[in-house]
């Protein structure tokens, strides 16, 4: 979003409470306090570095950024600095690599503070009141939204990084409690109202010549993975 011009925007100001990582352990946002209300910044990770050397938590902070319909979320395109300083999101360094942390298995049950997004908007997990992050694919946190609603329940076991900056689970398993985990999947749904696109993937392609055109059939598939 570099190509925004962040003075076009206004400017939200809060206390820096706790960053927020991504499933591979880097910062990609943080929640900081306005008031009465939690506000979560979401920033991209190439901004991460930056970010955790001049800004930290207890800091008052500003954010300019966008907000996507339908989500709790400001998605920054800058962040100033108790001390006056902007940080600005000039674009990913096309060289960048992600960070190495110790991965292991990781099982966690507690109360969902705030769900957490990706910056247009999608579900992408939620932050227990404990501060652990969990992470969800976009897809597999629609089919368990209740669950990373705030103040749900939520028990997830999975793939956990411990940083300097908190921990962070990638879902695999998911449920109410530990003993009630379900592998986390997706996929088409399966039903009539689906049929052309579970049908044989030939079949319209060789009817008559002249015959009526498939124009939405088998062929756009992938349109809805």
């Amino acid at each position: 979003m570099h190509w925004i011009d962040p003075e076009s925007l206004p400017l939200v100001n809060g206390v820096l409470e706790r960053f927020v990582l991504n499933p591979h352990g880097e910062v990609d946002g943080f929640v900081m306090r306005a008031g009465d209300k939690d506000i979560l910044v979401h920033t991209p990770p190439h901004m991460a570095a930056e970010l955790t050397h001049h800004i930290k938590a207890g800091d008052t902070v500003g954010a300019r950024g966008v907000k996507p319909r339908g989500a709790q979320l400001l998605a920054a395109v800058a962040v100033s600095a108790e001390d006056g300083r902007q940080i600005i999101d000039h674009g990913p360094d096309e060289e960048r690599e992600h960070p190495k942390h110790d991965h292991h298995r990781m099982d966690v049950e507690g109360k969902v503070r705030l769900s957490l997004f990706g910056p247009k908007g999608e579900l992408r997990g939620a932050l227990l009141t404990d501060g652990t992050v969990v992470r969800i694919g976009p897809k597999e946190a629609e089919e368990i939204a209740e669950l990373l609603a705030p103040k749900a329940t939520l028990a997830v076991r999975g793939d956990g990084i411990d940083t300097r900056f908190g921990r962070v689970i990638h879902a695999r398993e998911a449920g109410p409690d530990l003993k009630s985990l379900k592998p986390l999947k997706h996929g088409p749904k399966k039903g009539p109202e689906h049929g052309p696109k579970n049908g044989p993937k030939h079949g319209p392609k060789h009817g008559p010549k002249h015959g009526p055109k498939h124009k939405h059939g088998p062929k756009h598939d992938h349109a809805h993975a």
